[in-house]
């Protein structure tokens, strides 16, 4: 499994930005044969799939979310990113970050980080 620790949540006015990050610990482990997600689970609400990038750096993403939110990925520095701008009320949530092993049945999930949008 691939140990994640996610960063970079936090409060936010609407309209603001911020920027998650997931970055796999420890120095023997890579992301580089993962598909990665950012998922998120609001108060009350399942969890789902906001931003989805394979391990050849496709990226996918949910309706909602399409044309404001960024994934990226850093291989080498074991880390993938979320770049969040035009936030909205709706989008705050518990931020989770994934990692699925493109062929093995290897997944892992972060804590996740609290991102809240408030005025």
């Amino acid at each position: 499994q691939v140990p994640l620790v996610e960063s970079g949540g936090g409060l936010v006015q609407p309209g603001g930005s911020l920027r998650l990050s997931c970055a796999a610990s420890g120095t023997i482990v890579s992301i580089y044969d993962y598909d990665m997600g950012w998922y998120r689970q609001a108060p009350g609400k399942q969890r789902e799939l906001v931003a989805s990038i394979s391990r050849r750096n496709r990226p996918d993403y949910t309706d909602s979310v399409r044309g404001r939110f960024t994934i990226s990925r850093d291989n080498a520095k074991n880390t993938v990113y979320l770049q969040m701008n035009s936030l909205k009320f709706e989008d705050t949530a518990l931020y989770y970050c994934n990692a699925r092993h493109y062929v093995l049945p290897r997944e892992s999930w972060g804590q996740g980080t609290q991102v809240t949008v408030f005025s």
